[in-house]
């Protein structure tokens, strides 16, 4: 079976499980938008080199209640089963997951836009968010204590009930942004303190590393060995992962690798790593647009929203390129980013409690909300009616 026809199926299957299951939305705590900011967060004025996008500053979307009329648009220990929130979206509309790192799993329609709190207590530092349609399951990573060796993974029920430890306390270290491969059933993570790429079944299992940039306390003392985002080309053999640097630090880097080792090589040593960009910022998630052949990212260190080609251009490397476009200035400490290519918007998350969007080439920018958390990873599924 080709890689398209696999993947018509499984989106026939996905259409068909969620109707079975999927209940209004039943919002608890909804949150107005606030005001724009009105420029980047102190300590983070460096600007990058890159061209500025078609956009300027993000507006705030209008309407009350955190409403928005624009276009639309994805602690505890290890073996804790906290119940969920308010239930879970009401199908046939775009829904956005996304965490607070302080600890809950929050959604909403993409329009009209109103945070609820899907799974109140959902571990110590949720950074990274998949969701399975068709198996009916939100997945997060949870940082753990970072100085301790001991992130996890977990997942629950589409209306946030049944919280379930998948991977224990220590089964990876730091565990960042997370992707699901729907067709292969992988969850792939960066781990940003274990300075790795990993990837495990649906279920947890068979936990694997796939690239490691370095190893032992002095080699994670360079921030630029540490891993963060991460996407799948399952179809091109491919995945990518960012690695941040420090703060405005200039050193953070685009990478990608074959999804199959190359023969005698491991991950400590495989010989077919590309460094696609390099000398950026700080960047952090990251996602893809392959039919444009376009990678989209977000950078904490300048604050930024960006895309670029995926492809090296001729006669330039990783750093000499300048085909870099920051499409969303001003989204202090930028995090989460994802993609709607039915209707051309990038959705993005910031650490100061922003959810925003634009357009694809950043144009028509808006917060949905600005205030209210501390926001990290965000997906967008569209459920069925």
């Amino acid at each position: 079976m080709s890689s398209s026809t696999r993947r018509s199926a499984f989106a026939s299957l996905a259409w068909f499980s969620v109707t079975a299951f999927a209940v209004a939305l039943a919002p608890a705590c909804s949150d107005s938008g606030g005001a724009a900011p009105a420029g980047s967060s102190a300590g983070r004025a460096g600007a990058g080199t890159a061209n500025a996008g078609t956009s300027g500053m993000p507006s705030t979307a209008s309407g009350g209640g955190g409403q928005s009329s624009g276009a639309s648009g994805t602690g505890g220990a290890a073996g804790d089963s906290s119940v969920g929130g308010a239930g879970a979206p009401e199908s046939g509309v775009l829904t956005l997951f996304w965490l607070d790192v302080g600890g809950t799993v929050l959604t909403s329609r993409a329009d009209p836009f109103q945070k609820t709190t899907l799974v109140s207590s959902a571990g110590d530092g949720p950074d990274g968010i998949a969701v399975d349609v068709a198996g009916g399951h939100v997945f997060w990573t949870n940082m753990g204590n970072t100085a301790a060796d001991d992130g996890y993974i977990r997942r629950a029920n589409l209306d946030g009930s049944g919280v379930t430890t998948i991977v224990p306390a220590g089964g990876t270290f730091t565990p960042k942004q997370m992707k699901l491969e729907p067709v292969e059933q992988k969850l792939y993570w960066s781990d940003r303190e274990g300075m790795r790429v990993q990837r495990a079944g649906i279920d947890g299992s068979e936990v694997e590393t796939l690239y490691t940039a370095a190893k032992g306390d002095v080699a994670r003392e360079d921030l630029s060995n540490h891993c963060v985002g991460v996407a799948v080309d399952l179809a091109g053999g491919f995945f990518y992962w960012s690695q941040k640097g420090p703060d405005n630090g200039h050193v953070g880097s685009l990478r990608r690798a074959h999804l199959v080792m190359p023969a005698g090589e491991n991950d400590e040593n495989r010989s077919d790593v590309e460094i696609l960009y390099d000398a950026l910022p700080e960047p952090i998630d990251i996602d893809l647009d392959l039919s444009q052949g376009m990678i989209y990212w977000t950078d904490r260190g300048d604050d930024t929203i960006n895309r670029g080609p995926i492809e090296l251009p001729s006669g330039s490397t990783a750093t000499t390129r300048t085909d870099r476009e920051i499409i969303v200035p001003g989204v202090s400490e930028a995090i989460g980013v994802g993609l709607d290519l039915a209707r051309g918007l990038v959705y993005y998350t910031g650490a100061k409690g922003q959810v925003g969007r634009a357009h694809l080439d950043g144009s028509a920018a808006e917060y949905l909300m600005t205030t209210g958390g501390a926001f990290t990873g965000i997906q967008l599924v569209e459920l069925p009616r």
